[in-house]
């Protein structure tokens, strides 16, 4: 433990370097309130950040469940951020990426909240009071995308083979998997839904795909040694990242979608309009952040059950 004289010191020398007075800094600490909870934490503006439009009590549930997922992408993206902005060192990146994923093991587990947790005719009566808004609309689970492969690996499926895999973001754009969600590909007319949220965040999202052009997990992976991208651990816990995200962390949200929407055997419409089945089930976009970790064989049987 260190002596009070030492601690002094390092405080002098911190203060110093930024041409301020230690002691006027001490006795600031006089006058400071104690740290609480309660006001640390934000208590009181977490709990008054429900805002539900009917006067169902399972769109309470509805509302905070996506407010914690919010929350862990913002954890998600802080992680790799670090790894961005940081010199590459393996360990570090093998223990970011293993962090990352148990976020997503959180996510992936809290749709039983959603599945089993909210009552189906509640859900399905103040659904139509969220119209058109969709959960595609999470600009941060983009982000997160962006942040963990290349564009090319985000581009539609149906497209991908013909764009060249060093296209940027911007020209990409109007290809990226999840504007199936929101766009006619035969007339290109976009959803009201689509449109809003490209109206809110796609220049937010171009500059952030330029940012992690060269900077994204993949494209980091990629600058590591050859001898260290053959590391067995660095590599199953990449693909670890990858499945959970792309297969476990997808499917649980597509089985929730689906014990909600798939009535009576008929498939009801998101509440943005989108073909959702498409849209997520991953068998269909076979979304993979790093593809050459996987045999052709694996992608092939990308999500699908074995």
């Amino acid at each position: 433990m260190k002596s009070d004289a030492d601690i002094t010191h390092k405080l002098k020398e911190k203060y110093e370097s930024i041409d301020q007075d230690l002691d006027v800094h001490l006795e600031g600490l006089l006058h400071s309130k104690p740290v609480n909870y309660w006001d640390y934490i934000q208590t009181d503006v977490l709990l008054n950040l429900q805002k539900p439009r009917t006067d169902f009590p399972d769109e309470m549930v509805f509302i905070m469940y996506h407010q914690v997922s919010e929350l862990l992408f913002k954890m998600i993206l802080s992680e790799i951020e670090q790894i961005a902005e940081n010199p590459l060192e393996i360990n570090r990146f093998t223990t970011k990426i293993e962090r990352i994923s148990r976020y997503f093991d959180v996510l992936t587990s809290s749709f039983s909240i959603m599945k089993d947790g909210m009552n189906v005719s509640q859900y399905n009566e103040f659904r139509t009071a969220l119209t058109p808004a969709s959960g595609f609309q999470s600009a941060q689970y983009r982000k997160v995308e962006l942040a963990s492969t290349e564009v090319i690996n985000l581009i539609d499926k149906r497209f991908r083979s013909k764009i060249d895999k060093d296209i940027c973001c911007e020209k990409g754009f109007e290809h990226l998997y999840w504007q199936a969600a929101g766009k006619d590909f035969k007339t290109g007319k976009k959803t009201y839904t689509l449109t809003a949220f490209e109206t809110r965040y796609k220049d937010e999202l171009l500059r952030f795909a330029d940012q992690y052009k060269t900077r994204n997990l993949w494209s980091k992976f990629k600058e590591l040694p050859e001898a260290e991208q053959q590391n067995e651990r660095l590599v199953q816990v990449m693909r670890d990242y990858d499945h959970t995200v792309n297969v476990k962390w997808v499917m649980a949200h597509y089985d929730t979608a689906n014990h909600y929407l798939n009535i009576c055997g008929k498939t009801a419409e998101a509440t943005g309009g989108s073909e959702w089945v498409k849209y997520m089930h991953p068998k269909y976009q076979k979304r993979i952040f790093f593809p050459d970790l996987w045999t052709e064989q694996e992608i092939e049987d990308w999500g699908i059950e074995v």
